[in-house]
């Protein structure tokens, strides 16, 4: 008895360090000396509580560190001037053998949010045969719409440079992203081979192709009307008309770019699309499903019902989103 009730007071103080550094925003002392703009509003804690209210029997996902999993963090992959962005790398310990690359992309309304927020589902998939990077982009607050998907891209290509030193297999990588960051994750998978959004700056040699992505309660219209139509307060912008620095009335043509679903075409990636109950974060899935069929793209969808949107950070349903993803990303890179 006296062993439970030490192992529940670490994990206690565990949770309770792990939610006062999301709540915070990790890396924020080191963002305040550069005095890089942060917004916190989408953190942790600010979740948790909303949840807690509506689903009582949820639990926040908490990281730990797989046996056989290494990590690396603080990994600068890119940087403008003397800012630098980051990535944290998780990877198999067993070498001699090529590993299938993810890159996880944190939601938080393109504004806020941050990458550490994406280390549990990092951690899982590492401990399953997968090389894995959460990755930090420019946020509306300190860049406007194109930065992110520069950003992302970017990361993509770093992955392929140093695909030896991390044992990865440079044909087989992944982009996952929740919310906003799966908006971001599926216009890459759509967006192969099209010179709009590269960045020529870096790696220039390395293609900023994906393989395969995961969406999960991405938008894949930015100009349905439940997303586009947001903008209806004078002075309270939606987090679209924040990122792209004008509602969809002033500059539809941004809202449109931006859209995974008119990119669609033969090299187009595989699409794993998981949902919340929410129909709001469904817009345009069906569409781009149709689309996808055209070209014998393979798509797979699993809605989780009685759910809320920031599902994927909470058990029960981080389990289930889990086992989606890892089955996915085997199929599709035939792994096992």
């Amino acid at each position: 008895m006296k062993s439970r009730t030490a192992n529940n007071y670490v994990e206690t103080k565990l949770k309770k360090i792990f939610l006062l550094l999301l709540v915070l925003g990790a890396g924020t002392f080191a963002q305040q000396k550069n005095e890089i703009p942060r917004d916190t509003s989408f953190s942790i804690g600010s979740i948790a509580s909303k949840v807690y209210k509506q689903f009582p029997f949820a639990k926040l996902v908490i990281p730990k560190l797989p046996d056989g999993v290494a990590e690396q963090k603080d990994i600068i992959y890119t940087s403008y001037g003397d800012r630098g962005l980051h990535m944290d790398i998780f990877s198999p310990m067993q070498k001699g053998k090529r590993y299938p690359g993810v890159i996880l992309v944190h939601g938080g309304g393109w504004r806020s949010g941050n990458r550490q927020m994406e280390i549990p589902m990092a951690q899982f998939l590492a401990s399953h045969g997968y090389v894995t990077a959460t990755v930090e982009y420019r946020l509306s607050i300190e860049a406007l719409y194109p930065a992110a998907v520069n950003d992302l891209k970017t990361a993509v290509k770093w992955m392929r440079a140093n695909a030896a030193k991390y044992n990865i297999d440079s044909n087989k990588i992944a982009v996952y992203g929740c919310s906003s960051g799966g908006q971001l994750a599926a216009l890459l998978g759509t967006t192969n081979g099209l010179e709009q959004f590269e960045t020529y700056s870096m790696y220039f040699k390395h293609s900023s192709n994906v393989q395969a992505v995961i969406d999960v309660d991405g938008v894949l219209n930015m100009a349905d009307p439940d997303e586009s139509g947001k903008d209806t307060i004078p002075g309270k912008p939606s987090a679209g008309a924040m990122w792209f620095g004008a509602t969809y009335k002033e500059r539809p043509d941004l809202w449109t770019e931006a859209s995974a679903i008119n990119y669609v075409n033969e090299k187009t990636a595989p699409i794993l699309f998981i949902n919340s109950s929410i129909p709001r974060f469904h817009a345009g899935r069906d569409e781009m499903i149709r689309k996808m069929n055209t070209h014998n793209i393979y798509s797979e969808v699993h809605t989780i019902q009685n759910t809320p949107h920031p599902f994927w950070l909470f058990h029960p349903w981080f389990d289930e989103a889990s086992n989606y993803i890892l089955r996915f990303l085997d199929r599709v890179f035939k792994v096992k």
